[in-house]
């Protein structure tokens, strides 16, 4: 059936253009609507399902594509995600449902109403106009709320919780993936920024940094000659911009700033309308995060990985006993 997935397709490249469709592409769209996706547990789910969930996407996977044969690609390969995800909630909800497994009405009833005040501010007819934007009823809308809630109740069920992970396992994954604990050179920075008021010229600007650098060197700390000389609209508290690597500044300051000493400020930086006063509050050398310091996170992954995988197994033995035929 890849034949109808190249026809699903082109339909929604066509239906990403602004230009008007034949009568044509219409009934081919028509046609695919109608057409079966995938058939899981009984459960029927169509291209019209497929192109809903896609629609949004186009935009998106329109930028991403090089070309036109990168696009189909793309769609391709989303589409057949879309699907699969489908039919997994199809057959995780057809799973709870042979374990008896039940969702108190109370508890989705409150869920809707939650996604009424949450997402559209308690406005209830704000809320039906939306439904009806994307073909739902009240009704459906319940139903696919309900599955939702089932879903995330049998996933949560079947991850796999490791409260401990073994100290070996944590030295095995820092020294297979030292590269993801590089910390590049930092510099705790603090500045003050100058931009001419209204009336004001640069030349008096430049002189104000002037006497702000004095008061530096006579021991005036800088985060309160910030709070007192710094525009506001352009500084922040204590003129404090924390740590920030090369690339976070404009090339003509990261040189100056990271050839600071702790303690060391500059001299009045003029770029363009603006002067700068640069701080160096500490100094971080590149390296490699010892251990110590990423045990915690290291554990976090693991332990995330470790839910995953028994997720994904949980997943493929659902998938081995399930009834499911797919037509792309």
């Amino acid at each position: 059936m890849r034949f109808f997935l190249s026809i699903f397709i082109i339909s929604l490249a066509l239906s990403s253009n602004i230009c008007a469709q034949s009568s044509n592409n219409n009934e081919e769209r028509l046609h695919l609507g109608n057409g079966i996706a995938a058939i899981a547990e009984g459960e029927i789910i169509t291209f019209e399902q497929l192109r809903k969930s896609l629609d949004p996407m186009i935009p998106k996977l329109r930028l991403q594509a090089k070309s036109e044969a990168d696009f189909n690609q793309l769609i391709n390969s989303v589409s057949k995600d879309i699907i699969q995800n489908i039919v997994d909630r199809i057959i995780i909800v057809n799973e709870a449902y042979e374990q008896g497994i039940q969702i108190p009405p109370s508890y989705v009833d409150n869920e809707y109403e939650s996604i009424i005040k949450t997402d559209f501010n308690a406005n209830r007819s704000q809320f039906l106009a939306y439904l009806n934007s994307v073909g739902k009823t009240q009704d459906e809308f319940r139903e696919e709320l309900k599955r939702s809630i089932i879903v995330n109740v049998m996933q949560s069920q079947n991850r796999k919780k490791q409260s401990q992970i073994s100290p070996e396992k944590i030295e095995d994954f820092y020294i297979k993936n030292k590269l993801r604990f590089y910390q590049p050179e930092l510099i705790h920075l603090k500045q003050i920024i100058l931009m001419p008021k209204a009336g004001e010229t640069l030349e008096s600007v430049l002189e104000k940094a002037n006497g702000i650098v004095k008061q530096l060197e006579e021991g005036d700390s800088i985060h309160t000659l910030a709070n007192k000389y710094g525009d506001k609209s352009f500084n922040r508290t204590n003129g404090d911009w924390g740590w920030v690597k090369r690339e976070d500044l404009r090339s003509e300051l990261s040189k100056v700033a990271f050839d600071l000493a702790i303690g060391e400020h500059t001299q009045p930086i003029q770029l363009g309308d603006a002067v700068f006063i640069l701080y160096a509050e500490n100094l971080q050398e590149e390296k490699i995060q010892p251990i110590s310091q990423v045990r915690d996170l290291i554990e976090d992954v693991l332990s995330r990985e470790i839910a995953q995988e028994s997720l994904e197994q949980w997943l493929t033995e659902l998938r081995a006993k399930a009834y499911v035929r797919y037509f792309l």
